[in-house]
């Protein structure tokens, strides 16, 4: 084997796709936890940089606004159901968002942006015409390239790709092969399987796997929890997604008739990836109070899930030196998503000592996370 990537989410299942495509022998291990943050994420994708941001990370999502739509296209062409539609996005509140407007469109406007296609102030009352359950008081801003992604979908999509080109798939928890020196392939299932690098891309459980290799990956998980609802005889594809600015909380459409609204941050859940009634009351109040229109809609269920988050915000990608022959790429937070593809791609080229393509120095996993640390 030449690669064995440990983990079945959006990374772990694109970087699988990556190598299997190029003709690489590769074994996906996908363990049995339950709370993955792939299935129960929102499905915002807005994957463009901020000025604000970091240069590496600036670096990093300019890719990743590259490469998402043209893999999810190459999916669709192949037969591929993604659950990827470029709808729209909108930021609304009661004062509308002028200045938002103003860096939004500033930045349609620059190289490597063009995804973000056309930006428009929407004067008060224009976002209830595109959300209905808008309330008519709001104003805001509209980008037209904002998508929305089914995780679900796109990780089965892509996992099924990689099959049809090779991929071979083994369920169990992953074990590293470690002789001291370097890691050498996982046991699963009582079966040991070499292999020439292991990619550690298993969200929040990646600790736990690079432990093996005595390595303290600082991970940690966020508990996401968001409430879905159903609006019988109400096609809700068209709508556009919204974040409610004054909350800093998403409403996201899906076909037929679904809305989900969303999503809690709860650090201190641990590893409890329960849906909890003090959770769901917050979302609940929080939906009504940005949405009354939703009073009479149909709870329909309810989410949670396990974000890897880091410390410092940033994500963990890269080659560990103390371990060599292994790869991390996790901790994306509430990215994603968005960015889990791209992440998935770069950790493919490093299990084959390619360049990644991107300044990887800002995301080294044996870095200090905490504030003020390296």
């Amino acid at each position: 084997m030449d690669v064995i990537v440990v983990g079945g989410g959006i990374v772990g299942t694109s970087a699988a796709f990556h190598l299997a495509r190029r003709g690489v022998s590769t074994a996906l291990v996908d363990s049995s936890h339950t709370g993955g943050a792939t299935g129960a994420g929102m499905g915002v994708v807005f994957p463009w940089p901020l000025p604000w941001e970091e240069p590496p990370v600036q670096d990093f999502k300019a890719a990743a606004a590259a490469h998402l739509p043209s893999l999810m296209a190459e999916l669709d062409e192949d037969g591929q159901a993604t659950g990827y539609e470029v709808c729209g996005g909108m930021s609304v509140d009661r004062e509308g968002d002028d200045a938002g407007h103003e860096l939004m469109e500033t930045l349609s406007r620059l190289p490597g942006f063009e995804g973000m296609g056309r930006v428009e102030r929407l004067g008060q009352g224009r976002p209830r015409e595109l959300f209905p359950l808008v309330p008519e008081e709001y104003g805001g801003v509209y980008i037209e390239g904002m998508a929305r992604l089914n995780g679900s979908m796109a990780r089965a999509a892509l996992l099924e790709a990689a099959l049809e080109r090779g991929l071979r798939r083994f369920p169990g928890d992953a074990r590293l092969l470690w002789d001291g020196r370097r890691v050498r392939g996982v046991r699963v299932g009582g079966q040991d399987m070499e292999a020439s690098s292991v990619i550690v891309a298993a969200g929040v459980w990646s600790a736990q796997v690079l432990a093996g290799a005595g390595v303290a990956l600082p991970v940690l998980p966020v508990r996401g929890q968001a409430i879905h609802f159903a609006l019988p005889g109400t096609d809700t594809r068209p709508w556009p997604v919204v974040r409610f600015g004054e909350r800093d909380r998403y409403a996201v459409a899906f076909g037929p008739n679904r809305v989900v609204f969303g999503a809690t941050e709860e650090p201190e859940a641990g590893f409890d990836c329960r849906v909890t009634a003090s959770g769901q009351a917050r979302n609940l109040t929080a939906a009504l109070e940005a949405m009354p229109g939703l009073g009479e809609a149909t709870v329909a269920g309810a989410s949670a899930g396990l974000r890897p988050g880091t410390g410092d915000g940033r994500q963990l990608l890269g080659e560990v030196e103390s371990a060599p022959g292994a790869v991390v790429a996790t901790g994306l937070g509430s990215q994603g998503l968005t960015l889990g593809a791209f992440q998935g791609l770069v950790a493919s080229r490093l299990a084959l000592g390619e360049d990644p393509g991107v300044d990887l120095s800002a995301f080294r996993p044996d870095r200090d996370t905490r504030a003020g640390g390296g």
